[in-house]
């Protein structure tokens, strides 16, 4: 085989739904100073019991369904997270005992909000190089696990989800060449640390650089891919902020893309937002299949990846 594919897609989020309303009794905000900065109106928070693995699981579930494998075909799975409690067995082998897959290679992957794109050319590499034949790749936060709820220029961003993609060996290249790199000596400004574990950002300084670095760079994805920006069908940032995204689309110059704005119903769910925002787009029939879609994660240790897939 020559290349790897998307065969299907699927996602999870969890039942409860929290508006701005609902935050502003929780701490200092309002639903006008929410959506003016980041455009969020409501987040989906999971309970205490269901954790990142048991998202990923019905996300990967989904998708294996939609696919038309059977579990067996599964030999990969890697999972996309950064708010993993357990550190052993890993995310991706409860995901697969879950699904009673035989005897897949596991692996996380932990790239905070790019990570799902960090997963993704994994997989397309390995599968490439011919050490496995089809792959389940997923991103999984429970971010609001993480959150400080007493800072308001954080809490009011992060949900909960999963994403997740079946992706098979293929004559044809349907996933493009990755772009993918880092900023170290900016890592400080997206943190998740401390005990317990608290996430905080620099939040001026990560618009500024997702606003200017990023576009040029959205731009290199699609020249490695041969695809002129105009031709996109879709384009799926990490969802982090309206103000974000919708600028880096602008000056990419995608005028004839769908731009996914999973983030005003969804808010800030980490490596799940991109395969999320995908799926959902895909379930309501906003992208033709065939047609090229921009992926593009970018985000803690100021981390970014992205490559253009036919949308399956």
């Amino acid at each position: 085989m020559t290349g790897s594919r998307v065969l299907a897609l699927g996602h999870h989020q969890p039942a409860a739904i929290v508006t701005n309303h609902d935050l502003a009794a929780r701490v200092d905000t309002n639903d006008e100073w929410i959506q003016s900065r980041v455009g969020i109106r409501t987040r989906h928070i999971a309970g205490p019991e269901e954790t990142v693995d048991d998202m990923a699981a019905a996300a990967a579930a989904k998708a294996l369904a939609s696919s038309g494998l059977p579990p067996e075909a599964i030999d990969l799975v890697l999972v996309a997270t950064c708010t993993a409690v357990e550190r052993s067995p890993n995310t991706a082998a409860r995901v697969a005992v879950k699904l009673g897959l035989s005897s897949p290679a596991t692996m996380d992957l932990n790239v905070v909000c790019a990570g799902f794109t960090h997963a993704l050319a994994t997989a397309d590499h390995t599968l490439r190089a011919g050490a496995a034949r089809a792959a389940l790749v997923i991103g999984a936060d429970k971010f609001t696990a993480v959150a400080d709820w007493s800072d308001r220029s954080t809490c009011v961003l992060v949900g909960d989800g999963a994403g997740a993609a079946v992706v098979t060996a293929s004559d044809e290249a349907g996933i493009g060449p990755v772009v993918w790199g880092s900023v170290p000596e900016m890592s400080h400004a997206v943190r998740i640390e401390g005990t317990p574990s608290r996430f905080a950002q620099e939040g001026q300084s990560v618009y500024r650089w997702a606003t200017t670095q990023l576009p040029p760079i959205c731009k290199e994805v699609c020249e490695r891919a041969g695809i002129k920006p105009e031709d996109l069908a879709a384009v799926v940032l990490h969802q982090a902020n309206l103000r974000i995204i919708e600028p880096i689309a602008r000056k990419l110059g995608a005028v004839n893309a769908v731009i996914a704005r999973d983030v005003v119903e969804s808010g800030n769910t980490s490596a799940a937002s991109i395969p999320l925002a995908l799926s959902k787009m895909v379930e309501r029939g906003e992208i033709e299949p065939g047609a090229p879609v921009l992926l593009f994660g970018f985000g803690g240790n100021l981390s970014y990846a992205g490559q253009i897939i036919r949308c399956p």
